[in-house]
């Protein structure tokens, strides 16, 4: 009787584990119907290109010999020459360091700033600040912190999403003859920890599908998502699940245009979400999730491209004029833009107006020019104020008679340029969008 029980037992079993396994190959041809495939590869790429820029920023500097957990300080202001990452600044210093926090903690030091403006940025492998050090959070004394990966059993300190970290600090400087202190300050940063080995490196967002996602799917692997991108992971599943290995070949001839088109939507996905923008004169305002974006995947994606490492609204504001249809304006005219005496930027550090020429693929950088100058702000010396303490900018190829070099942004050789103006330490006025900037005017 018990060996009758235990045959139909296990037959019982045999069935069930049938069903189940029909079950999945449903499922399994389900989500490789074509529709589902596209939408797949749509999210995927959008979700995962944060991961390959970072991954790629992480490889330029271990191919400068940069060591890991080890700082790389900016010595000279950003020119037209510097192209390490889009949209630099010519205001600040940057001082970068990849940390691998897999060996354990990581210490990090920072001399007391006095009146100097700095941050120390700690950005996870999906681009977010989790934490900023700095004069804003812990003011102009000398500190040292600790960062811990995710699993690390420490509750006294930072501790990262990842074990990847970007360090990417800003030290501002108040032009050429202030170097020599800025200097002085980045040579206090020390890092204090484990050695880590180099990072290897990935395909970058230019190559071809099997290539972006494969290295995607490393990534991923290596810097496990956070629980909230759960609904995103699933959308993704037909295509790349995490902890697993991505195999191109298990895909027909008739699914890879399936995939080749969701990735052309993730670009008009993008293109859609610049358009979709809070404007106001002309001026676009960064979205509130700006440097830490939580769920806000076009957004996140929109930024790894053109304004990588950008920084949260409380520690800066970002507002991008790109002409009237957003892609920028014709270099070969002239513009303007007035500021009333009472409309300067309100911030509490400082603020700056930058010219960027926009390169085929939409990234934005300095370009040559006969004075060298790229930004224009409140700390630019001699210029020159209208009736009232008013303050107009002219931008043009060759330097206006009417107003000589002092209010000169010089717009590049040829193509269209960007203008973006930033605020460091914002005002609530700036922050909450009841600031407006002046609309930029043809001259």
């Amino acid at each position: 009787m018990e060996r009758r029980q235990f045959l139909a037992t296990m037959a019982a079993a045999l069935v069930s584990t049938r069903v189940r396994a029909a079950s999945r190959s449903e499922t399994a041809s389900e989500a490789a119907a074509p529709a589902n495939l596209r939408v797949a590869a749509r999210n995927a790429w959008l979700w995962g290109l944060p991961l390959i820029e970072m991954a790629e920023q992480r490889a330029a500097r271990s191919a400068d010999g940069v060591k890991v957990n080890t700082f790389q300080h900016q010595r000279a202001l950003i020119t037209a020459k510097g192209q390490f990452v889009t949209t630099p600044n010519n205001d600040t210093l940057y001082s970068q360091a990849w940390l691998n926090l897999e060996n354990g903690p990581i210490t990090i030091s920072v001399p007391a700033s006095g009146s100097r403006y700095y941050c120390v940025p700690l950005l996870d492998m999906y681009s977010n600040n989790f934490a900023i050090v700095g004069t804003r959070t812990s003011g102009s004394s000398a500190r040292t912190f600790t960062i811990v990966g995710p699993n690390h059993t420490s509750s006294m300190a930072i501790r990262s999403p990842t074990n990847w970290v970007w360090v990417l600090g800003r030290t501002l400087v108040d032009g050429e003859s202030d170097l020599p202190k800025a200097h002085a300050f980045q040579d206090g940063w020390t890092i204090k920890g484990p050695e880590a080995a180099a990072p290897k490196s990935h395909a970058k967002r230019s190559a071809p599908w099997d290539q972006y996602f494969a290295s995607v799917q490393e990534l991923m692997n290596e810097s496990p998502p956070p629980v909230t991108d759960a609904r995103m992971l699933d959308s993704m599943a037909p295509l790349i699940e995490f902890g697993r290995t991505f195999d191109p070949a298990r895909f027909s001839p008739e699914q890879i245009p399936e995939i080749k088109a969701g990735i052309a939507e993730a670009v008009s996905v993008m293109a859609q979400a610049r358009r979709n923008a809070l404007m106001r004169n002309g001026w676009t305002f960064p979205r509130f999730s700006l440097g830490d974006f939580g769920e806000d995947y076009d957004y996140r994606a929109l930024v790894a491209l053109a304004g990588l490492g950008a920084l949260p609204r409380v520690e800066a504001m970002y507002l991008r004029s790109g002409g009237p249809d957003g892609r920028g304006f014709d270099s070969s005219q002239s513009w303007k833009l007035t500021f009333s005496a009472d409309q300067l930027p309100p911030a509490d550090s400082f603020w700056s107006l930058s010219m960027y020429r926009v390169t085929a693929d939409g990234q934005l950088f300095f370009a040559e020019n006969a004075i060298n100058r790229y930004t224009i702000g409140d700390r630019t010396p001699d210029l020159k104020r209208g009736a009232g303490g008013s303050l107009e900018v002219w931008m043009s190829r060759t330097e206006p008679t009417s107003n000589p070099n002092a209010n000169w942004l010089p717009t590049p050789a040829d193509g269209k340029f960007v203008l973006i103006l930033r605020a460091y330490l914002p005002k609530p006025s700036l922050i909450e969008g009841n600031y407006q900037v002046p609309a930029v005017q043809s001259a």
